[in-house]
């Protein structure tokens, strides 16, 4: 009678038996990791619904962020000066808010300086915007 071929050092017969029981103890662990067991290092579990809600900035708050930052950089006249509102992230309405803000701010930087440029620039920036936003924001479409 002939031996039994092998591969990889155990009988062939035998292979099922081994992947039974790898199956079995992996089965088994994966088990184990899953349970609660409240031990020292065990994490509190809270429901979803007690967990504080993430923050979210107003939308009369962002405008106004976008509109000063932008403000700055055109009246600046830096690389980023020439770029269309999308690529700026602002809607129409916000640009055409950073159009009359950076104007107005072109002229009070002639006849104040830049300080002066800058105060201006954050006022209107906080005024029109919350204006626009007053009533919970523009209703033309996402884009206005």
């Amino acid at each position: 009678m002939r031996p039994s071929p092998r591969r990889y050092g155990m009988p062939l017969g035998s292979v099922p038996a081994y992947a039974l029981v790898l199956a079995t103890a992996l089965a088994t662990a994966l088990t184990g990791c899953a349970e609660d067991r409240g031990g020292a290092d065990a994490r509190p579990t809270t429901p979803a619904a007690s967990r504080p809600a993430p923050r979210t900035t107003p939308p009369e708050d962002l405008c106004a962020r976008l509109v000063t930052h932008w403000a700055r950089v055109v009246l600046d006249g830096g690389a980023q000066a020439g770029l269309d509102y999308q690529a700026m992230g602002l809607s129409g309405g916000q640009y055409d808010i950073l159009r009359a803000v950076t104007d107005a701010a072109r002229t009070e930087e002639k006849a104040r300086g830049p300080a002066a440029a800058g105060r201006l620039i954050a006022a209107q920036a906080d005024r029109r915007c919350a204006d626009r936003y007053r009533d919970g924001g523009p209703a033309g479409g996402p884009w206005q």
